[in-house]
């Protein structure tokens, strides 16, 4: 496996500071987030993304981003892209800039949920998946689905019946362990084994349920928010058990929100633990196979 950090996690630095500070700790890729974003008035993980690329303009800025990757040492893990399935002149930018720039990959992104009635949403996804993904093999790349929460994709389930018929060399799925404990939760193995040859990309990440405050009448709501990748409520050693058990030895790309470490103390632990586990749970699995 490869190790890459997406930069939505990396909003304090720039992308040159991205780059040189993630390769300096042993990343091998990076997976440049694109997209236009608002002003903050400090550095976040959606706004004021210091190491974020703005999509207006995309083409102009490819000999600085090829650059910037290349003199840092790394490989590209893909792009992270936010032009969504009916958005056909952005996703054929995004789609034209990942070959451009050899990145092989790219995120296109689903509706939501609540922007219409289900299947027809789901049923229109299709088609724009299948453009894209036509539009890709043209291109020689790959678009990328991610299972996402509050998307028609939440889950590998939903995610097979959209890219299935679909050539699996231009279009996949990226498994994501952190958005599956808020929505789209399968078993992993058997999410793998049906994804089969779409299982393209993984994200990791943490996440945990907490209460809120008792209401008058007793009621406690839940909610979600972002934890460290030690402590969340996914198990990433079953994570890992399961991707080396169905074979898997592509790229996994972190993408800690949680804010309770310093960036530069966050990145460097964060793959420092994941090479442990990757260790770990390969030669466990090589022993229960023997």
């Amino acid at each position: 496996m490869k190790f890459s950090v997406f930069t939505a996690s990396t909003p304090d630095w720039t992308p040159e500071e991205a780059a040189q500070n993630l390769a300096a700790q042993g990343w091998d890729g990076i997976e440049w987030r694109v997209t236009d974003q608002s002003d903050a008035a400090s550095p976040g993980f959606w706004a004021g993304n210091r190491a974020n690329w703005p999509l207006t303009g995309l083409e102009d800025s490819l000999d600085e981003i090829a650059r910037i990757t290349r003199d840092a040492g790394l490989e590209y893990s893909g792009l992270g892209g936010y032009a969504r399935s009916d958005d056909h002149e952005n996703v054929d930018r995004m789609l034209a800039a990942t070959a451009a720039l050899g990145a092989r990959q790219v995120r296109v992104t689903m509706p939501r949920t609540d922007s219409g009635e289900y299947r027809e949403l789901f049923a229109a996804a299709r088609r724009d998946v299948a453009r894209a993904a036509s539009r890709a093999a043209e291109l020689g790349v790959k678009a990328l689905i991610e299972l996402h929460h509050e998307t028609i994709t939440p889950s590998a389930s939903a995610a097979f019946r959209l890219v299935d018929g679909l050539d699996p060399e231009h279009v996949g799925v990226i498994h994501d362990l952190g958005n599956l404990v808020i929505e789209g939760q399968e078993s992993h193995r058997a999410a793998f084994q049906l994804l089969g040859p779409y299982l393209a990309h993984v994200h990791v990440k943490n996440v945990r349920w907490v209460p809120g405050e008792p209401e008058t009448d007793g009621t406690v709501r839940w909610h979600h928010e972002w934890a460290p990748m030690r402590t969340g409520q996914a198990d990433v050693d079953a994570y890992f058990t399961a991707l080396h058990e169905v074979g898997y030895d592509g790229w996994v790309t972190s993408e800690d929100f949680s804010t309770e470490l310093p960036l530069r103390e966050r990145t460097l632990g964060n793959l420092a633990y994941l090479r442990e586990v990757e260790s770990r749970t390969r030669g466990f699995v090589r022993e229960s196979s023997s």
